[in-house]
């Protein structure tokens, strides 16, 4: 495949498309951008810094003073590794507001574009109808709630960590219903995007599926 090839993958919460872009990307030998990584090291430091999720020149302050660098390994926030801080329950809880602010948004634009220069699979909420609008292939990754939820549920579990079903599918459901029904950038399928419901597919067999379609682009 051409290294210039821009996929987007857009979805709600917990439908895998971070593990299915990175094998996406893998397999048509194309860079991944894991643009929610951006957004929780914003939340990351916001919440360490008691900056709440509202339009601020505190906020637009504290966005022109953050060094954000996207690396093999992950990410880091001036200099340190937040990678797998940004994975915590209290981000889960608090990413979206912060996302959702159109001086977040309008911040890391510029970020994320360059990052496609070169060819990209990017995965997000908005990547296809705002950052990529002109992407060659827009897929749209969903999945039931029920099993968004239980996806995310095993894997904290795996990692040794206490979770609860019943609050993670409620924290599914209320952030699917913050993400479609904000004012800035909502959740919804690009236009000419492709939409796969993942609901019975494991990610191997999601990411099969948009590789074929990458490669019938010629």
């Amino acid at each position: 495949m051409g290294k210039e090839l821009v996929i987007t993958i857009d979805g709600p919460a917990g439908a895998g498309k971070s593990t299915v872009a990175k094998k996406v990307a893998a397999e048509l030998g194309v860079p991944y951008l894991d643009s929610g990584a951006i957004y929780r090291a914003i939340t990351w430091y916001m919440l360490r810094a008691g900056i709440p999720a509202e339009e601020s020149g505190v906020l637009e302050a504290a966005l022109g003073s953050l060094l954000l660098e996207i690396t093999k390994n992950g990410i880091s926030v001036n200099g340190r590794d937040v990678s797998k801080e940004i994975r915590m329950p209290e981000i889960d809880k608090n990413v979206s507001p912060y996302s959702a602010l159109k001086i977040v948004r309008n911040s890391i634009l510029g970020i994320q574009r360059a990052q496609g220069k070169n060819g990209v699979v990017a995965d997000g909420r908005d990547m296809g109808t705002v950052v990529y609008p002109d992407a060659d292939l827009k897929i749209f990754l969903t999945a039931d709630a029920e099993e968004r939820a239980k996806r995310r549920y095993e894997e904290r579990i795996a990692k040794g960590e206490t979770a609860d079903y019943g609050q993670i599918l409620e924290q599914v459901r209320a952030r699917d219903e913050y993400d479609m029904n904000r004012e800035t950038a909502p959740l919804r399928p690009a236009e000419n995007c492709v939409i796969i419901d993942s609901t019975q597919m494991n990610a191997d067999e999601a990411a099969s599926a948009i590789t074929q379609l990458a490669r019938s682009l010629g």
